[in-house]
This record gives C-alpha cells, sequence and structure tokens, in this order.
C-alpha cells in the first residue's frame, strides 16, 4: 500500500468517533433532555393555565349577562357561547348551573376540602392537564382542575382554593 494511501486511511481513523465517544454524546444529550423536559412541560402548563383562568373571567362574564339580560342562569354554556370552546388540553369547560338549577345536578357541585359548595350562583371550570374532576377539590383527579369560586372571586388552581 502506498505512503499516501496509508496516511488518508490513519488520518480517516483518527477524524471518526469511537463508539464509547458516541455513546457518550447520547447519554448526555439523554441526561439533558430527562432533565430539562419536564421543566419544559411544566412551563407550558402553566402558560396554558394562564389561558384558562382568562377564558373563564371571560365565560363567567357572558354568563353574567345572560342572568342581566333574562333573569336566570343559561342551563348549558351552549345558550351563551356556541360552539361551547374547549381549554388548550382539548377538553370542554365544565358548566353547572346553581341557582335556579336541578335539584338532582346538586351532587356535582365543586366543594371545597369541608365538602362546602364553592359557589352559590354556578360551577365552571376546566378539568386542567390530565382531564379528569371529581366533585371535591381536594380529591387527586380534581388537583389540576382550574376552577371558578366564591361566584367569581377566585380564579384558579384547585390546590390554592
Amino acid at each position: 500500500m502506498p505512503d499516501a494511501e496509508k496516511n488518508k486511511a490513519k488520518s480517516l481513523a483518527n477524524s471518526a468517533f469511537s463508539l464509547v465517544e458516541m455513546a457518550v454524546v447520547i447519554i448526555l444529550i439523554g441526561l439533558f433532555f430527562g432533565m430539562f423536559h419536564p421543566v419544559y412541560i411544566h412551563y407550558v402548563n402553566e402558560k396554558k393555565s394562564v389561558d384558562v383562568v382568562e377564558k373563564i373571567e371571560e365565560l363567567g362574564d357572558l354568563i353574567d349577562d345572560f342572568y342581566d339580560k333574562n333573569g336566570h342562569y343559561p342551563d348549558s354554556l351552549e345558550e351563551v357561547i356556541s360552539p361551547p370552546p374547549l381549554d388548550p388540553w382539548g377538553n370542554p369547560y365544565e358548566y353547572l348551573r346553581i341557582d335556579g338549577g336541578s335539584i338532582k345536578d346538586k351532587g356535582k357541585l365543586r366543594k371545597d376540602k369541608n365538602l362546602v359548595p364553592i359557589n352559590s350562583d354556578f360551577d365552571l371550570y376546566s378539568k386542567g392537564p390530565d382531564g379528569q374532576s371529581v366533585s371535591p377539590l381536594t380529591a387527586a383527579p380534581s388537583k389540576d382542575d382550574i376552577v371558578r369560586g366564591r361566584n367569581g372571586d377566585f380564579i384558579g388552581l384547585a390546590t390554592e382554593y
């Protein structure tokens, strides 16, 4: 083999990554992704939660306007906005008429840690990122919900109520 070809082969071998070097780089990328992906997901969900609070305020205002015009709360969100919007996680906003509503729906009322209803006019909330919810705010499926409480004086994360 001529010297020029030997030097070229040595040069290629020296410039290529070894298997160990490639494994180290892949491991470092995996560690970086593993550390920062949850932070990114948390940031995205925080941003979506802010959007949900604003939307619940807007929907609450529409429901209050409906009450002012008609003397009663709507039976569903469709009466004030059609089609009803979805939250940033793709789930419909949940609405329950309390004031003047059906007795059979009283079990669905959102409740605080003492199992006392958090509203007396209407419930309006998002089921949050997990898309699950139950009546008591302290239950595990409800902890990520964004709720309207105290007849609109509170809008935020269920765990902060």
